[in-house]
Parts: structure tokens; sequence; C-alpha cells
């Protein structure tokens, strides 16, 4: 069972679809936000959650305070459980349509599009089986889509080797829980 740990919509389960998505588990997700919440950057925030499916980072996001979501889900199936998600969520907290926003396309092609709006914190959890370099490629279009004070977190499985942190970009930190190892990442 994936749900929402805190804030307005604490509690609300998320459906997940059976197949094709690995949602970030309770503990890692707890940890992922009282370390934002630490840095004071969720409040207000404009979110991007890359490879959402079922949303669970990006709707967390939004029940402790962030001002918007965009979720970019390429499967039709798993984008149609988060379109689901994201109304339930946004309504538990009364929040206006414009606060959740659904994308369904691969990564690289939400990416490669202008820029039309930045954004502060960016989750990239892709499938663990993307390559190092499809991970660094995925770094380097999202650069110009991060605020001047973005925060990236990247979720990656612990056996995965590091990909290379394209210029613009450099590493905080890194955290291993378990099988996951998150990589907190900001811009220069």
């Amino acid at each position: 069972m994936t749900r929402i740990i805190s804030g307005f919509a604490g509690s609300r389960e998320l459906k997940v679809p059976k197949s094709g998505t690995r949602p970030t588990s309770d503990r890692v997700r707890e940890a992922i936000f009282s370390a934002l919440e630490a840095r004071d950057v969720i409040e207000g925030a404009r979110v991007l959650d890359l490879y959402a499916g079922s949303g669970a980072l990006a709707l967390e996001a939004l029940s402790r305070g962030a001002a918007s979501v965009t979720m970019v889900e390429k499967n039709a199936q798993a984008g149609a459980l988060l379109k689901s998600n994201a109304d339930l969520i946004r309504q538990a907290g009364k929040r206006d349509a414009s606060a959740t926003r659904v994308v369904i396309a691969s990564v690289s092609a939400y990416l490669g599009n202008p820029v039309s709006e930045t954004f502060d914190i960016v989750f990239i959890d892709p499938p663990y089986e993307h390559s190092d370099e499809e991970v660094t490629h995925c770094l380097e279009l999202v650069i110009p889509h991060l605020s001047a004070d973005g925060e990236i977190v990247l979720e990656r499985s612990s056996r995965t080797g590091f990909p290379k942190i394209p210029a613009g970009l450099e590493l905080d930190k890194s955290k291993a829980y378990g099988e996951t190892t998150i990589h907190w990442i900001s811009k220069v």
C-alpha cells in the first residue's frame, strides 16, 4: 500500500499501477521529506516529478505545502491512475486544478520542449535498469528547467553505478537506504 505520509492529505492511499512502476517506499520518502523540510524548501515550491509512476513523491510534496506539482509519466495506464491520485490529493486539500499537472510523455520529450517554467524541486526516479549514461543525459536536460536555488533528488538502486554529474550541477550528498540510494544534487 502506498499512501501520503504527512500534510493535509496524510494517510490517503494512492493507486499504484499493477506493473511497470516501483513506488518509493514510505521509509525512503519520509527520509527525503525530512531532509527537504530541514532545508525549508517545500512550502510554496514548484515541483517536477520525472518518471512519476503513482505520483507519490510529487503528491507528498503537495500535501506538505508545495504550490504546484507537474508529474511526467510515459505509460498511459499509469498516467490514468496518476490523474486519479492527483485529483484525490488536490481535493483533500481543497486545492485548485492548477495545483497539479499530469503530462503523458517520455521524460526526454518533456524536457526537450522549450522551458516554460522552472522548478524548485525535481524528483528523478528512473527505472533501476536505466544506464548511468541515460541518467546523466536526463540531468543535462533538466538543468534549464531548474530554478536558481533548485534541488534535484535522484533515486537509484544502491547496486547501480553513479551517473556523471554534468557541468552546471553539483552533488551535495548521497545516502543509502537498503536497496535505494538518494543523491542530492543542486545547481552551481
